[in-house]
Order: structure tokens, then sequence, then C-alpha cells
């Protein structure tokens, strides 16, 4: 698949059978943030916590984004 872009909001489509919400563990949340407090780079942060969640580095990036509020 190429050029899929993630969009925040609700899904809606003609599948039934995926769900229309993925939940992010509340410990990725806290391992992110105890990376950032530690001085970890953000790259670093993206491969290893992707690597202990099976999220995407894209997917750790975008909950990055979103959990800093600047």
């Amino acid at each position: 698949m190429r050029r899929i872009q993630l969009v925040e909001g609700d899904v809606w489509g003609h599948r039934k059978d995926i769900s229309e919400y993925f939940v992010i563990k509340p410990s990725v949340f806290e391992k992110i943030k105890e990376m950032k407090l530690e001085g970890k780079m953000a790259e670093e942060i993206k491969v290893k916590v992707s690597r202990e969640s099976k999220l995407s580095p894209q997917m750790v990036a975008y909950v990055m984004d979103k959990d800093n509020p600047d």
C-alpha cells in the first residue's frame, strides 16, 4: 500500500469486519514520557517504543506529536 495517511477522527466505511477505533495502551504513553525525561532523542524513542509495543514508528511519532502540547 502506498500514500496512506493517518487521519484523526471517526472512521466510516463499508467494511464491518474491522474495528472503528484502535486503543493504544497507557504504558506506551508512559514509556514515551519516561524516555523524554531521560533526554532520549525522538528517533531513539520511536525505534525502541515501536519495537516494544509492536506499533509502527510512524504511529509512535504521531502519538509523540499529539502528546506534546508545543
